[in-house]
Protein backbone atom coordinates (compact mmCIF):
# COMPACT_ATOMS: atom_id res chain seq x y z
CA UNK A 1 0.00 0.00 0.00
CA UNK A 2 1.44 3.33 -0.89
CA UNK A 3 2.45 5.99 1.65
CA UNK A 4 -0.33 8.04 0.98
CA UNK A 5 -2.95 5.79 1.59
CA UNK A 6 -1.53 4.59 4.94
CA UNK A 7 -1.15 8.81 5.64
CA UNK A 8 -5.13 8.66 5.08
CA UNK A 9 -5.80 5.90 6.89
CA UNK A 10 -3.94 6.89 9.65
CA UNK A 11 -5.69 10.54 9.76
CA UNK A 12 -9.08 9.37 8.69
CA UNK A 13 -12.13 10.79 11.21
CA UNK A 14 -15.50 10.18 9.60
CA UNK A 15 -16.41 7.71 7.88
CA UNK A 16 -19.41 7.80 5.70
CA UNK A 17 -21.52 4.53 5.26
CA UNK A 18 -23.64 5.05 2.06
CA UNK A 19 -26.72 2.57 1.74
CA UNK A 20 -29.54 4.14 -0.36
CA UNK A 21 -32.76 3.06 2.20
CA UNK A 22 -30.90 5.18 4.80
CA UNK A 23 -30.90 8.36 2.54
CA UNK A 24 -33.33 10.82 2.71
CA UNK A 25 -31.68 12.57 -0.74
CA UNK A 26 -30.33 10.86 -4.02
CA UNK A 27 -27.89 8.41 -2.86
CA UNK A 28 -25.55 10.30 -4.80
CA UNK A 29 -26.30 13.93 -3.94
CA UNK A 30 -26.07 12.59 -0.42
CA UNK A 31 -22.53 11.36 -0.77
CA UNK A 32 -21.61 15.00 -2.17
CA UNK A 33 -22.49 16.36 0.62
CA UNK A 34 -21.48 14.45 3.26
CA UNK A 35 -17.95 14.78 2.00
CA UNK A 36 -18.41 18.33 1.18
CA UNK A 37 -19.31 18.59 5.12
CA UNK A 38 -15.80 17.51 5.82
CA UNK A 39 -15.86 12.69 5.53
CA UNK A 40 -12.57 11.38 4.92
CA UNK A 41 -14.10 7.92 3.80
CA UNK A 42 -17.09 7.00 1.74
CA UNK A 43 -18.14 3.66 1.69
CA UNK A 44 -20.55 2.15 -0.48
CA UNK A 45 -22.44 -0.24 1.44
CA UNK A 46 -25.34 -2.04 -0.52
CA UNK A 47 -26.14 -5.52 -0.21
CA UNK A 48 -28.96 -6.09 -2.16
CA UNK A 49 -27.71 -4.55 -5.27
CA UNK A 50 -27.59 -6.62 -8.98
CA UNK A 51 -23.41 -6.60 -9.47
CA UNK A 52 -24.03 -4.29 -12.31
CA UNK A 53 -25.21 -1.93 -10.43
CA UNK A 54 -23.51 -1.85 -8.07
CA UNK A 55 -20.32 -1.26 -10.13
CA UNK A 56 -21.76 1.61 -11.66
CA UNK A 57 -22.44 3.73 -8.76
CA UNK A 58 -18.85 2.39 -7.27
CA UNK A 59 -17.78 4.59 -10.53
CA UNK A 60 -19.74 7.25 -9.98
CA UNK A 61 -18.47 7.36 -6.17
CA UNK A 62 -14.75 6.60 -7.51
CA UNK A 63 -14.93 10.21 -9.38
CA UNK A 64 -16.43 11.80 -6.76
CA UNK A 65 -14.28 11.13 -3.88
CA UNK A 66 -11.46 12.07 -6.17
CA UNK A 67 -12.73 15.91 -6.53
CA UNK A 68 -13.06 15.34 -2.51
CA UNK A 69 -9.15 13.63 -1.59
CA UNK A 70 -11.27 10.81 -0.09
CA UNK A 71 -10.92 7.31 0.20
CA UNK A 72 -13.49 5.33 -1.17
CA UNK A 73 -14.51 1.33 -0.03
CA UNK A 74 -16.40 -1.00 -1.39
CA UNK A 75 -18.20 -3.42 1.07
CA UNK A 76 -17.68 -6.64 1.37
CA UNK A 77 -17.39 -6.83 -2.93
CA UNK A 78 -13.47 -7.32 -4.06
CA UNK A 79 -14.12 -7.69 -7.59
CA UNK A 80 -16.23 -4.32 -7.82
CA UNK A 81 -13.20 -2.57 -6.24
CA UNK A 82 -10.58 -3.83 -8.33
CA UNK A 83 -13.19 -3.06 -11.14
CA UNK A 84 -13.48 0.42 -10.30
CA UNK A 85 -10.40 1.81 -8.85
CA UNK A 86 -11.79 1.80 -5.33
CA UNK A 87 -9.14 2.47 -2.82
CA UNK A 88 -10.18 -0.30 -0.64
CA UNK A 89 -12.95 -3.29 0.18
CA UNK A 90 -14.40 -3.74 3.35
CA UNK A 91 -15.03 -7.52 4.98
CA UNK A 92 -17.13 -8.94 7.45
CA UNK A 93 -15.99 -11.64 9.47
CA UNK A 94 -18.13 -14.50 7.26
CA UNK A 95 -17.08 -12.67 4.32
CA UNK A 96 -14.37 -14.13 1.70
CA UNK A 97 -11.00 -14.47 4.12
CA UNK A 98 -8.65 -11.63 3.97
CA UNK A 99 -5.94 -13.59 2.90
CA UNK A 100 -7.86 -14.89 -0.04
CA UNK A 101 -8.73 -11.08 -0.92
CA UNK A 102 -5.30 -9.75 -0.31
CA UNK A 103 -4.09 -12.52 -3.00
CA UNK A 104 -7.38 -10.92 -5.24
CA UNK A 105 -6.60 -7.32 -5.05
CA UNK A 106 -2.66 -7.38 -4.52
CA UNK A 107 -0.60 -5.00 -2.08
CA UNK A 108 -1.85 -1.28 -2.86
CA UNK A 109 -5.46 -1.80 -2.26
CA UNK A 110 -7.15 -1.31 1.37
CA UNK A 111 -8.24 -4.07 3.40
CA UNK A 112 -10.49 -3.13 6.14
CA UNK A 113 -11.97 -6.20 8.43
CA UNK A 114 -15.13 -5.93 11.25
CA UNK A 115 -14.38 -6.76 14.44
CA UNK A 116 -16.00 -8.02 17.42
CA UNK A 117 -13.75 -9.34 19.63
CA UNK A 118 -10.18 -8.86 20.99
CA UNK A 119 -9.10 -11.69 19.58
CA UNK A 120 -10.31 -10.72 16.17
CA UNK A 121 -8.72 -7.42 16.12
CA UNK A 122 -5.44 -9.02 17.46
CA UNK A 123 -5.33 -11.30 14.54
CA UNK A 124 -6.31 -8.46 12.10
CA UNK A 125 -3.08 -7.56 10.87
CA UNK A 126 -1.18 -10.77 10.65
CA UNK A 127 -4.36 -11.70 8.24
CA UNK A 128 -3.49 -8.43 6.08
CA UNK A 129 -6.26 -6.04 6.82
CA UNK A 130 -5.07 -2.62 7.21
CA UNK A 131 -7.73 -1.41 9.20
CA UNK A 132 -10.21 -2.70 11.75
CA UNK A 133 -13.77 -1.74 12.39
CA UNK A 134 -14.57 -1.91 16.27
CA UNK A 135 -18.04 -2.64 17.64
CA UNK A 136 -21.31 -2.24 17.68
CA UNK A 137 -20.88 0.31 20.32
CA UNK A 138 -24.56 1.51 20.75
CA UNK A 139 -28.06 -0.24 19.45
CA UNK A 140 -28.73 0.98 15.74
CA UNK A 141 -31.45 -0.49 13.09
CA UNK A 142 -28.82 -0.03 10.73
CA UNK A 143 -26.98 -2.62 10.94
CA UNK A 144 -29.35 -4.80 12.80
CA UNK A 145 -27.27 -4.27 16.13
CA UNK A 146 -30.00 -4.58 18.87
CA UNK A 147 -27.22 -4.60 21.62
CA UNK A 148 -23.77 -2.75 21.69
CA UNK A 149 -20.84 -2.88 23.96
CA UNK A 150 -20.36 0.34 24.37
CA UNK A 151 -17.23 1.92 25.34
CA UNK A 152 -15.76 -0.78 27.05
CA UNK A 153 -15.59 -2.59 23.96
CA UNK A 154 -14.60 -0.11 21.98
CA UNK A 155 -11.28 0.03 24.57
CA UNK A 156 -11.02 -3.40 24.75
CA UNK A 157 -11.08 -4.10 20.73
CA UNK A 158 -8.71 -0.76 20.27
CA UNK A 159 -6.03 -1.73 22.84
CA UNK A 160 -6.15 -5.14 21.12
CA UNK A 161 -4.44 -3.98 17.71
CA UNK A 162 -2.20 -1.30 16.10
CA UNK A 163 -4.28 -0.81 13.15
CA UNK A 164 -5.80 2.20 12.41
CA UNK A 165 -9.62 1.48 14.40
CA UNK A 166 -12.94 2.44 13.05
CA UNK A 167 -15.77 2.73 15.71
CA UNK A 168 -19.39 1.34 14.14
CA UNK A 169 -23.27 1.08 15.51
CA UNK A 170 -25.08 4.27 16.48
CA UNK A 171 -22.95 6.65 16.92
CA UNK A 172 -23.70 10.34 16.71
CA UNK A 173 -22.39 13.78 17.63
CA UNK A 174 -23.33 13.76 21.26
CA UNK A 175 -21.85 10.22 22.23
CA UNK A 176 -19.42 10.45 19.73
CA UNK A 177 -16.98 11.76 22.41
CA UNK A 178 -16.58 8.58 24.41
CA UNK A 179 -15.94 6.75 21.91
CA UNK A 180 -12.76 8.79 20.89
CA UNK A 181 -11.87 8.18 24.73
CA UNK A 182 -12.14 4.64 24.52
CA UNK A 183 -9.05 4.58 21.95
CA UNK A 184 -11.33 4.81 18.16
CA UNK A 185 -9.34 6.61 15.35
CA UNK A 186 -12.62 7.10 13.73
CA UNK A 187 -15.91 6.58 13.20
CA UNK A 188 -18.12 5.03 10.92
CA UNK A 189 -21.95 6.34 10.63
CA UNK A 190 -24.75 6.07 8.35
CA UNK A 191 -27.98 6.75 9.53
CA UNK A 192 -26.76 9.89 11.37
CA UNK A 193 -24.92 11.63 7.81
CA UNK A 194 -27.09 10.10 5.22
CA UNK A 195 -30.57 10.66 6.95
CA UNK A 196 -30.09 13.64 8.08
CA UNK A 197 -31.72 16.80 6.09
CA UNK A 198 -28.77 18.41 5.55
CA UNK A 199 -26.02 15.65 5.03
CA UNK A 200 -23.22 18.36 4.88
CA UNK A 201 -23.87 19.93 8.39
CA UNK A 202 -24.41 16.81 9.96
CA UNK A 203 -20.86 15.70 8.91
CA UNK A 204 -19.78 19.23 10.00
CA UNK A 205 -21.64 18.74 13.63
CA UNK A 206 -19.64 15.23 14.24
CA UNK A 207 -16.36 17.17 13.15
CA UNK A 208 -16.90 19.96 15.59
CA UNK A 209 -17.90 17.24 18.74
CA UNK A 210 -13.83 15.76 17.20
CA UNK A 211 -12.66 19.41 17.68
CA UNK A 212 -13.48 19.12 21.93
CA UNK A 213 -12.15 15.82 22.44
Amino acid sequence: MTMDKKQRLRSMRLYALLTEEHCCRAWLETAELVLAGGADVVQLREKELEGGELLRRARALRRLTERFSALFIVNDRPDVAVLSGADGVHLGQEDLPVEEVRRMVGPEMIIGLSTHTPEQAAEAEGRGADYVGVGPVFPTGTKGYVEGGGSGLVSRLCGATALPTVAIGGITPENVGGVLKAGAQAVAVCAALCGADDPAEAARAFLRAFEVQ
